[in-house]
C-alpha cells in the first residue's frame, strides 16, 4: 500500500444553531482517534506556504474551521503526491499517520486560515524531520 493511501479524510458535521454554528471535531470512539497528546491552532496567511515536514511518531488530525487550506502530502519512495483542500466550504478532518511528508498553503484571499491539529503525542522537536520548500519538487 502506498503510504498516501493511509491518509483518511472524514467529513464533519456543521450544525446550525441560533447565535452561531457548532463545528464537530473528533470523538474518542472514532477510529481516527489514537489518543491525546496535545491540541493546537496555527494560522496560515493568505497564499503562504509552509513546507515540508514529516512527523516520525505523531499522528495528526487536521481541521480547518476558518478559511481554506490546501494540504499536500508526499511519498518520497515513489515520488507521488496527494492533495486535499479543506475548510469552511469542505469541512472535514484529515488524519495523517506518522512518516508522511506534508506542506500546506492558505487559500483564503481575505483573511488568514486557521488550522487545528489534535495529535496523539506531545510536540517533540526531535521527532520532526524538515526539508525546505525547494527540496521537494511540487508546483504550488
Amino acid at each position: 500500500m502506498n503510504s498516501l493511501e493511509k491518509i483518511l479524510v472524514t467529513p464533519l458535521a456543521r450544525i446550525s444553531t441560533p447565535g452561531g454554528d457548532v463545528l464537530h471535531g473528533i470523538k474518542s470512539n472514532e477510529k481516527t482517534f489514537n489518543g491525546f497528546g496535545e491540541a493546537y491552532f496555527s494560522y496560515i496567511e493568505p497564499k503562504t506556504i509552509k513546507a515540508w515536514k514529516l512527523h516520525n511518531k505523531m499522528t495528526m488530525n487536521l481541521i480547518v474551521p476558518s478559511g481554506t487550506v490546501k494540504f499536500v502530502f508526499c511519498d518520497l519512495d515513489n515520488y507521488s503526491f496527494r492533495m486535499e483542500i479543506i475548510g469552511e466550504s469542505n469541512f472535514s478532518r484529515i488524519t495523517v499517520p506518522a512518516g508522511i511528508w506534508f506542506g500546506f498553503q492558505g487559500l483564503d484571499n481575505a483573511k488568514p486560515s486557521l488550522v487545528f491539529n489534535l495529535t496523539d503525542i506531545q510536540h517533540d522537536p526531535n521527532e520532526v524531520s524538515r526539508k525546505t520548500i525547494a527540496d521537494i519538487d511540487f508546483k504550488w
